[in-house]
């Protein structure tokens, strides 16, 4: 059994695990490094905190261990190099301050190497692939085997994707700050999609057996939370966030006892989470507080929120959801959100107005094996009564999945069309 003081070490790695990375990334430019470093000050609070009680600011003191354990690397490994001597230095200087000049030193830069470290690992010198898993690995502390079975993928291919990410990082010689400016906005950009990316994959998982994953959306979640409190002035991050609570908020409601796909329009809303959709309006109003309004992620939060503001699907304002559309389609052109648009103005306005709009991106390059488009082109057939013609769609968009729970409900809705 782990004593309380083991207990207590723990629970404060895990909580400054990411932020103790950062900061420690800053100084030796190796993520491999400062994991190492990270993972010798747990060793060192694991043997002296049990017996010496556990410090008034344990991030400090974990930071100051791992730091002292880098001066000894640097004098062992006798580096040449001018840029290693200079951080030798930098690092002698410290370890000659107090534990109380360490924590005002942390308490100046708070957030600065939390935030350094999550626009490192989202690098858009990576694949998104490999700064998904990197994020997990640094930012969200998920092991290598969970992240494997997060994204249906096995374990090898998961590390050998974070050990490259690592070398790549390394190579491209990042200073683990945050950058200014234009390459600031460039590389948040790239943070945000990396957090929508997590997202989505646990909430419309894209292979297996299950429909969501709840844990990956958690996670993400929690980045969006953490990426608000370090940038409360940007308006993306709350429209971002938004999005993140109100779509959040129908997991639960999304299946059915069997695990089945239950659409939006027949989902039970009592079970819709209430405190989630509170938290994303709010989120929503702060971005639109920032003038964030127009921009991509807040008009997807606008999306959700119509849905989350109705008491019941016939209380949808499917004519207010297809003019945002309309707007998103200017901010973020893309075939996706021409899809999405279809389907808006097909439940606004009839669905010969969907079909028309389908007829104009249905032969787009991008959508070609996109299950959704047929299985949109299904519904609007179905609801025109060309049941024949509905269900041959239903039927490609199920060979096009690989997720097996809607590949079920599409064939469900195919068989619907044969009575």
């Amino acid at each position: 059994m782990a004593s309380e003081a083991e207990r207590a070490v723990e629970t404060v790695f895990r909580i400054e695990r990411a932020r103790l990375i950062g900061g420690l990334a800053r100084v030796v430019r190796d993520v491999d490094r400062a994991e190492e470093l990270a993972q010798d000050a747990l060793v060192a609070a694991l043997s002296e905190w049990p017996n010496s009680g556990v410090p008034r600011n344990p991030g400090a003191w974990l930071m100051a261990a791992a730091k002292r354990r880098a001066i000894d690397g640097f004098r062992h490994e006798r580096m040449r190099a001018a840029k290693h001597a200079e951080i030798s230095r930098e690092l002698e200087e410290e370890s000659t301050a107090s534990i109380e000049a360490v924590e005002a030193a942390l308490d100046d830069d708070l957030g600065d190497e939390l935030l350094g470290l999550i626009f490192a690992a989202c690098h858009p010198v990576l694949s998104r692939e490999a700064r998904a898993a990197l994020t997990l690995r640094l930012i969200g502390g998920l092991t290598t085997e969970e992240i494997a079975r997060a994204f249906l993928s096995n374990e090898a291919t998961i590390a050998q994707r974070i050990v490259r990410a690592k070398k790549a990082l390394r190579s491209a010689g990042l200073a683990f700050e945050v950058p200014r400016g234009k390459e600031r906005d460039a590389r948040l950009a790239s943070v945000l999609e990396v957090v929508y990316l997590i997202f989505n994959e646990g909430y419309a998982a894209t292979a297996g057996e299950d429909l969501v994953r709840p844990a990956l959306c958690a996670e993400a979640q929690r980045l969006g939370r953490i990426l608000a409190g370090l940038m409360p002035e940007e308006s993306e991050v709350f429209g971002l966030l938004a999005l993140l609570e109100l779509q959040a908020s129908r997991l639960a409601a999304r299946t059915a006892p069997d695990g089945s796909l239950v659409p939006i329009t027949e989902q039970n809303r009592a079970r819709w989470d209430r405190l989630l959709i509170r938290r994303g309006f709010a989120a929503l109003e702060r971005a639109a507080a920032l003038r964030g309004a127009d921009r991509p992620y807040a008009l997807q939060a606008a999306l959700a929120a119509c849905h989350a503001g109705a008491r019941n699907p016939e209380e949808t304002d499917w004519k207010a959801i297809a003019a945002l559309y309309d707007r998103l389609r200017l901010a973020m052109p893309s075939p996706v959100v021409d899809l999405n648009r279809a389907v808006a103005h097909s439940m606004a306005f009839g669905p010969a107005k969907g079909l028309a709009l389908l007829a104009e991106i249905e032969h787009v390059a991008a959508l070609s094996d996109y299950a959704p488009l047929p299985a949109a082109k299904g519904d609007f057939l179905f609801r025109a009564g060309r049941l024949a013609e509905a269900g041959e769609a239903f039927r490609r968009a199920a060979a096009l999945t690989r997720n097996a729970r809607e590949k079920a409900f599409l064939l469900g809705r195919a068989a619907a069309c044969d009575v």
